[in-house]
C-alpha cells in the first residue's frame, strides 16, 4: 500500500527548540515528527509540549505530514502529552507517533484517549492517525496484534537503538552491522517481520535512523538495504539526510518509466482495441497481469514523489 502522501524522509526534531521546529519547516523532508520522548529532558517536557502546540498551529509550512511522537505509556507523560498537544493543536496534528509499543493494548489505549481529547475539542473522530514504533522483541512478537489494534494505524515504525539493546546486540553504532556479523544483515529478519505485517494489513514501514549524521554515504548504503526490502521510508536527524532519503526512497527514473509503460501497456493489450490479450510483448519482454501488479507498485511510489514521466507507450511501435 502506498499512500499519496510519501513518507520517505522522516525527519525528527527536539519538541523542545523552537529554532528547530521553524527551520524544519522549509525542509523538503515528506513528514517532521516533533519530539517529547528521547530529545526532550524530563524537566522540560511540560514547557516542549506547550511549544509543540504553538508551533504546529502557527504558520510557515508546507506540505510535510505533521506528527508528534509521545512519551511511551510505562512513563507519567503519556496521558498529559496527547491531552495538551491535541486539546491545544489537534486541528493540525496528522498523526502521534507512540514509542515502546510491546501490546495491541498500548494502540488502543492512545485509540481511546484521542477519541475522548477529540470529542471533548470538537475535532473530527479517528482523524488523527497513530505511528506505532517496534524497540523491543515484545513488540516484535506481538506486531499483527499491534498492527490490526486500530484504524487509525497508519506505520510500522522500527526503533533500532532501544530494539539493539534488548536483545543484546553487541554494538554501539546504531544501524550498522555489529562486529563479527559478517555475512548478511544482522536485522534482516527485523526488517522484514515489520514489513511483512505491514503490507499483509496495508500500513507502511518505516526504518529507523543512522545516527552517524556527518556520514551521508553510510545512510545512504544503510537506507538502500530497507529500501530494497520494499519500506517506505527512513528517519533521518539531520538536514544532511533528507535529499538522501527522498532519492533513495524513490523509483529510479528509468524504473518509474517502465513501470508506467508496462501500465498503459497492459491496459491497451488487455482491451478489445488491444486484442483482448491476457498477455503481451513490450519490447522484447511479455508482460501479464503479475507484470502489472508489480509495475502498480512502483509507478504509485512514483507518483506520490510527484516523479515526471520522460517516455510514453505506442501501441504502433513495434
Amino acid at each position: 500500500m502506498v499512500q499519496a502522501r510519501p513518507r520517505r524522509s522522516v525527519l525528527a526534531v527536539p519538541g523542545s527548540s523552537r529554532k528547530m521546529i521553524e527551520k524544519a519547516k522549509g525542509l523538503p523532508a515528506d513528514e517532521v515528527f516533533l519530539d517529547l520522548e528521547d530529545a526532550v529532558s524530563p524537566l522540560a517536557k511540560a514547557q516542549a509540549r506547550t511549544e509543540i502546540a504553538d508551533a504546529l498551529a502557527s504558520d510557515g509550512w508546507g506540505s510535510q505530514i505533521k506528527v508528534v511522537r509521545v512519551n511511551d505509556w510505562t512513563t507519567q507523560w503519556t496521558h498529559r502529552d496527547v491531552v495538551d498537544v491535541v486539546s491545544a493543536a489537534g486541528a493540525h496534528v496528522d498523526a502521534i507517533l507512540l514509542p515502546k509499543v510491546v501490546d495491541a493494548s498500548h494502540v488502543q489505549a492512545l485509540d481511546l484517549l484521542l477519541t475522548q481529547v477529540e470529542k471533548e475539542n470538537g475535532l473530527e473522530v479517528g482523524r488523527i492517525g497513530i505511528e506505532a514504533q517496534i524497540e523491543n522483541a515484545i513488540g516484535l512478537t506481538n506486531i499483527n496484534r499491534i498492527a490490526t489494534a486500530s484504524p487509525r494505524v497508519q506505520t510500522l515504525v522500527f526503533g533500532p537503538a532501544d530494539f539493539m539493546a534488548s536483545i543484546n546486540m553487541r554494538t554501539l553504532v546504531v544501524g550498522e552491522q555489529p562486529e563479527g556479523y559478517d555475512t548478511g544483515d544482522a536485522y534482516h529478519h527485523i526488517l522484514m517481520t515489520i514489513l511483512m505485517a505491514a503490507r499483509a494489513h496495508g500500513l507502511e514501514a518505516i526504518d529507523g535512523p543512522y545516527l552517524q549524521i556527518r556520514d551521508v554515504d553510510a545512510f545512504r548504503r544503510a537506507a538502500a538495504r530497507s529500501a530494497a526490502l520494499g519500506f517506505d521510508g527512513k528517519w533521518v536527524l539531520h538536514p544532511t539526510q533528507i535529499d538522501a532519503a527522498n532519492e533513495v526512497f524513490s523509483p529510479r527514473q528509468e524504473d518509474y518509466d517502465k513501470a508506467e509503460m508496462i501500465l498503459e501497456a497492459y491496459e491497451f493489450h488487455t482491451s478489445a482495441a488491444g486484442g483482448a490479450r491476457g498477455a503481451a510483448m513490450l519490447g522484447d519482454e511479455m508482460i501479464d497481469e503479475a507484470s502489472a501488479k508489480m509495475a502498480q507498485v512502483i509507478a504509485a511510489k512514483g507518483r506520490a514523489a510527484r516523479m515526471t514521466r520522460t517516455t510514453r507507450f505506442d501501441p504502433e511501435s513495434p
